[in-house]
């Protein structure tokens, strides 16, 4: 055993060391986007023209101009009053001791370095659509100005949750800015398809949990997320009629999730005290849990609608009497995972 063992580790050291590739990243194919000489363009340059004057107006100073090197739009720097600037309407709701804490660690490094990216509102005025946080937190110092990144592209406004990098997104944060983007442009482009937004709304699911985090704000979506990205998908409807059968989706939604309450109700008089309760629950009633999509598959495996009456069924029909605590450990190291 000694010889073999003294061999093995001989055979160890001598085979060469393998080089590690994990967690690189490989360059694209082919160099995209601008050359030097063509990022920096002038404030006297006709592609600024409209922005200058707007900064101007609002009482600001622009600093410099330049071609954002991938896509090639304009950009405008610029110093901005304070209250010249609003976060869309759309954004997740201000977390105050969020700000408080970031206008604490500018103040620490007696410097804003990071601008805000901002564009032009529905309204006419100067909105941001990822600076809500440091917005708040410059009227916490107290600051006259702000320096800001303006571009003329207002569509900018509804990639907020591609732009917003400040304060990490939960699913409920996501959700929200989500269907509040949506109510927003149903006002003005109800009759567009739902579909067609999907650049702005990020995943289908999220339409449908943010209905649902606006009825029941404690809602535990994050049990009911890997069975809605397997059956729910962007409508072809227009983006109207489509919320109109989401908010059916998320009454329904909810009225499984009660059930659900119960039935960990019934398992917590048992005696079952995991926190894997309403997980272990929610995929035992999940329809389309074994389900694996093949590669370049898109289809769901049942309609939305289909899935929901086959979930409220599992649930009504939910047998706590067969619960042990060995598929709860199981649900627990899947959690883990």
């Amino acid at each position: 055993m000694a010889t073999r063992s003294k061999s093995a580790s001989a055979r160890r050291r001598a085979a060469p060391a393998t080089r590690r590739t994990r967690g690189r990243l490989a360059p694209g194919k082919a160099a995209r986007g601008l050359e030097a000489g063509e990022v920096a363009i002038g404030l006297d340059s006709a592609d600024l023209a409209e922005l200058v004057n707007l900064v101007r107006q609002a009482g600001g100073a622009p600093i410099g101009g330049y071609r954002e090197p991938l896509g090639g739009r304009p950009l405008l720097l610029a110093s901005l009053p304070l209250g010249a600037v609003q976060p869309t309407p759309f954004q997740r709701d201000l977390s105050p001791t969020h700000a408080k804490r970031l206008a604490a660690k500018i103040d620490e490094t007696a410097a804003f370095l990071d601008p805000l990216i901002v564009v032009r509102g529905e309204d006419g005025g100067l909105w941001t659509p990822n600076g809500r946080h440091r917005l708040a937190a410059g009227k916490v110092l107290g600051l006259k100005q702000i320096t800001a990144l303006i571009s003329g592209d207002e569509s900018l406004a509804y990639r907020i949750l591609a732009l917003n990098t400040e304060k990490a997104h939960n699913l409920k944060d996501r959700s929200l800015e989500v269907i509040r983007m949506a109510r927003n442009l149903a006002e003005r482009r109800g009759s567009e398809r739902e579909s067609s937004f999907s650049a702005e709304f990020e995943a289908p699911e999220l339409l449908t949990l943010g209905i649902v985090y606006e009825d029941s704000a404690g809602f535990a979506g994050g049990a009911y997320s890997a069975f809605l990205k397997k059956v729910d998908r962007f409508s072809d409807r227009a983006l109207t009629g489509s919320l109109a059968q989401r908010a059916d989706f998320a009454a329904r939604l909810l009225q499984i999730d009660a059930q659900v309450k119960k039935i960990i109700g019934a398992l917590q008089a048992r005696g079952f005290k995991s926190p894997y309760l309403r997980n272990y629950v929610v995929a035992r009633i999940n329809p389309v849990r074994f389900h694996k999509a093949k590669k370049g598959d898109t289809a769901p495996p049942m309609p939305l609608a289909q899935a929901l009456t086959r979930m409220a069924a599992a649930a009504r029909g939910f047998d706590t009497a067969a619960v042990s605590n060995r598929d709860l450990a199981w649900v627990a190291v899947g959690a883990g995972e």
